[in-house]
């Protein structure tokens, strides 16, 4: 447990110590939420204002950046420079290792929420019970895990110049075909379709349903759709770590 607690520490240090990575993941969906959530507040989405619509939906869009940037291009990186080699000539456990990055990763999925909500109440008068706020609070850290399967695989298949672009690839068409900046239903009935198929959409459903508004699809359809894509996520990125293993060690 020592160790874990160690690894943990040093990790989460790293990252506040990147501001390349710690600022962006911060700033971007509390930035969106002023331009967006603040000056259209006032009107309804999803059975809610809009000031409350987007304070799930960037919490995801800010979650999900947290998590593919903090596994993808951190892996890919640290893969790049040999440092996996290092960590596996210690007597250090490799789960302290993959721990440690979930652990950043919900970190600062948790400081997100957190700012989210502060700019929603202070400023776009959002009512929030504590109830409400615990829910949706617990949906949007949690909600990390399936995108920090998703980051793993990135960086156990891209090398450490790619890894940023194509998470950036990823990210940021599937943020916003899902939703996560204009509400789904503004799309071309052709991408709404499409939405089905992606997993930031039935995250955004998830923290939706929790915030008190609407959603398009059956619970029981979102989680299940999260479980199926961290399932194929871990299978991505197991491969890809055999793959580095059958290189290093034939």
């Amino acid at each position: 447990m020592k160790v874990h607690l160690l690894e943990i520490k040093y990790e989460i240090l790293k990252a506040l110590r990147m501001p390349a990575y710690a600022l962006p993941t911060l700033g971007f969906p509390l930035l969106f939420y002023v331009f967006f959530g603040l000056v259209f507040g006032g009107r309804q989405a999803a059975g809610v204002k809009m000031a409350s619509y987007l304070i799930a939906t960037y919490g995801c869009f800010g979650v999900i950046g947290a998590s593919l940037f903090g596994f993808g291009v951190t892996v890919a990186i640290e893969r790049g420079q040999g440092w996996m080699e290092v960590k596996r000539t210690t007597p250090m456990p490799i789960s302290a290792y993959f721990l440690a990055k979930v652990v950043m990763a919900m970190i600062f999925s948790a400081l997100i929420t957190l700012g989210l909500f502060t700019l929603g109440i202070t400023l776009g008068g959002v009512h929030l019970t504590l109830g409400t706020a615990a829910l949706l609070f617990t949906v949007l850290v949690l909600g990390s895990l399936p995108f920090c399967a998703a980051g793993l695989a990135i960086g156990y298949f891209a090398g450490p110049n790619s890894a940023a672009p194509i998470v950036n690839l990823i990210y940021l068409p599937a943020a916003f075909l899902s939703g996560l900046w204009v509400p789904i239903w503004g799309l071309p009935r052709a991408l709404q379709r499409l939405a089905f198929f992606l997993p930031p959409f039935h995250f955004s459903q998830i923290a939706l349903r929790a915030m008190g508004g609407s959603a398009r699809t059956p619970l029981a359809v979102n989680v299940i759709a999260m479980l199926i894509a961290t399932v194929l996520f871990l299978a991505l990125a197991y491969a890809g770590w055999r793959r580095d293993e059958g290189k290093m060690y034939g």
